[in-house]
Order: C-alpha cells, then sequence, then structure tokens
C-alpha cells in the first residue's frame, strides 16, 4: 500500500507542477518568447517532436511533472540564434509578470475545476462554523455556546469559515483560554471564555480539544457545487494567508507545517476515503502550490514579480547577477526550511 500511495502522490504532484509549468509556457509562447523546449517529465528524454513554431516538445524517462525552457529568463543568453526581440527579460516588464504569474493562475483554476468537480458528484457543502452540537463535559458546552450557534470570531480575528476557525486555534496564545464571540440563531451575539481540555495523542504530543461539531448545510446541482467550489478556495487561501502571517509573527511553529513526509501520510489516508478525498487533495495542494508561489520571495514566481516591479520603479533593469544571487539564497533558504520540516515529519511517526 505505502508504495501505491507514493506513486499516486508522485502523480498528483506531477500534474499540478505540469500544469503550473503550462501557465508559463502558453504566455510565453503568446507573447513571442523563444523557448527552448517544452517537456513532460524530468530525467532523460525518450521522445522528441520538433513543432512548425520551432519548439521541442519533449517526453523525458520519469513522469514527474514538467518544465519550460525559455531564453533570457533574467538575463540574455549566450546563444547568437535567438532574435534580441525574443528574450524574455527583453519583454515589457508587464508581459513578464503575465508569463510569472500565469503558473499561478492555472493551479488556481485546477483547484476550482477539481472542488467543483467533486461537489457535482459527490455534493458540497457550507463552510460557516456553525454549531450542530456540543459534547457534554467538555469546553465549548461547559462555555455555554449550543446548537445553532455561529462561531463569528476567535481572540478578536473574524471567523468566515470552519477552516479558518482552525487555523486561529493553532496559533500560540497568551492566555490559557480563548475567546469565542458567536452569533445566536435569534441574532443576538454573545462572547465566551472557553478554555480548551488537553489531550495526549498516542506518540505523546498533545492537542486541543474543545468537543465541538460543525453543521454545513448542502450545496448540491450546478450552482451550489459551483458556489462551494470558490468558497472552498477563498478559505483555503485565507486559512494559508493567517498560516504565513503566524509564521512570520511566531504565532504559528514550523512544527505545524508539513512535508512530503507529510503529504505522503495525507495520500495514504486518502487512499482508504476514496476518489473524492483524492480529488480534494489534489485541489488542496494545488492551492498551496500556486499560493506559495505567488509569495514575495526569492526563487518564487512571486520573488521575481517582485524584482520586475522594483525595475518598474527605480526605471533601469536590476543587476542580473545580485538578482540570481537573491534568488540562489532564497532557494537554499527554502531548501533547509524543507529539510527541517520532513525531520519534524519524521520524528511524529516514532
Amino acid at each position: 500500500m505505502w508504495f501505491i500511495s507514493i506513486l499516486i502522490l508522485i502523480f498528483i504532484l506531477g500534474i499540478i507542477i505540469l500544469v503550473h509549468e503550462f501557465g508559463h509556457f502558453i504566455w510565453a509562447k503568446k507573447f513571442g518568447v523563444h523557448i527552448y523546449e517544452f517537456s513532460i517529465g524530468m530525467g532523460p528524454v525518450i521522445h522528441t517532436h520538433k513543432g512548425k513554431d520551432k519548439i521541442n516538445y519533449n517526453i523525458r524517462a520519469f513522469p514527474i511533472g514538467g518544465f519550460v525552457s525559455m531564453a533570457g529568463e533574467v538575463y540574455e543568453d549566450a546563444d547568437g540564434s535567438v532574435k534580441k526581440e525574443d528574450y524574455m527579460c527583453n519583454k515589457p516588464w508587464w508581459q513578464r509578470i503575465i508569463i510569472l504569474v500565469a503558473g499561478v493562475v492555472n493551479n488556481f483554476i485546477l483547484a476550482i475545476v477539481l472542488l467543483f468537480i467533486s461537489a457535482l458528484i459527490w455534493g458540497g457543502s457550507t463552510l460557516d462554523a456553525k454549531v450542530k452540537n456540543t459534547v457534554e463535559g467538555y469546553p465549548m458546552a461547559e462555555a455555554g455556546i449550543k446548537s445553532g450557534d455561529i462561531i463569528t470570531s476567535i481572540n478578536g480575528k473574524k471567523v468566515n469559515s470552519w477552516d479558518v476557525a482552525q487555523i486561529i486555534l493553532v496559533m500560540k496564545n497568551k492566555n490559557d483560554y480563548y475567546t469565542f464571540e458567536v452569533k445566536h440563531e435569534d441574532g443576538s451575539k454573545d462572547t465566551y471564555k472557553v478554555v480548551p481540555k488537553v489531550e495526549k495523542e498516542e506518540n505523546g504530543t498533545e492537542r486541543q480539544v474543545f468537543g465541538i461539531q460543525i453543521d454545513q448545510t448542502p450545496l448540491t446541482g450546478f450552482v451550489g457545487s459551483l458556489k462551494y467550489a470558490f468558497l472552498k478556495f477563498g478559505s483555503v487561501v485565507e486559512s494559508m494567508w493567517l498560516t504565513v502571517g503566524g509564521l512570520i509573527t511566531g504565532k504559528i511553529s514550523t512544527s505545524a507545517l508539513s512535508g512530503p513526509v507529510g503529504m505522503y501520510q495525507v495520500v495514504n489516508e486518502g487512499v482508504a476515503l476514496g476518489l473524492n478525498y483524492m480529488i480534494y487533495i489534489t485541489a488542496f495542494l494545488s492551492i498551496n502550490v500556486g499560493f506559495i508561489n505567488i509569495l514575495p520571495f526569492p526563487a518564487f514566481d512571486g520573488g521575481r514579480v517582485f524584482f520586475l516591479i522594483v525595475e518598474k520603479i527605480k526605471g533601469s533593469p536590476i543587476n542580473s547577477k545580485f538578482e540570481n544571487t537573491c534568488h540562489m539564497i532564497g532557494f537554499c533558504l527554502l531548501l533547509l526550511l524543507m529539510l527541517l520540516i520532513t525531520a519534524q515529519d519524521i520524528i511524529r511517526l516514532f
């Protein structure tokens, strides 16, 4: 089973990466950037075809994602066969930005389409943090929160969905309680202080338990499924935004993040839950890849967009060696973070 789960994870990530790279490719081609190749997979080339557009379309040995190779992504290559105006770095700044963000847009579109398909076939639901019931003897019930109440804020932070609520609840809290603002069925509002119950899991890690079940109204049919897709997309993006903010401010520990091992565990559990859950995982990971890539950090597409905006403001190109150095440093920092997260994932297994 573990081997199948690894293959499924590789396939899912491969599709997400390929869709991302195709976004760069299609807009680079549209704006006349010279493209050396568009490859499906990695490793040695096992089949190649040179199109009428003079682009090499390759299929490589390992079906893991893909990539597009363009002329002059940062500075002019030492290739005399490429016209000066066909280098990406010589295109108008706005065209370069579109090419860079196109991969992210493709990831977001893929996620919305998958969420829509999932809801259309299996049904979706509203994402309100509406209380279905509370467990007697647990914090929520003891605080006085009842069935039908809608959680509108936690510790002063607005709650638009239960996804967002869960992110707020993993943030470091200066008090031993959380302040919940709820809206009752009659429209009135009240504030409650809830002290979570701490329970130990089998691996020894502690988790906060509130004793609550959420009530979400089904969304079905074409319109309902479309509504669910956009609501869920927005909810995941907002949750990621809160997570990044929490990491920067120190309110969320890196121990709350998952790397490749964590993703494998999710996929491994998802295989048993069926196709619907696997489609959701793919959509969720696609949003993650898109969101992370648009962050203004060196080595990401967003980092390159940031340099382009600075270039436009200062009115002259940024030194290419300086930009490349920034991207290299950013890549090394990301690699270190990934190693740390992977180590944490492995430790959690034992």
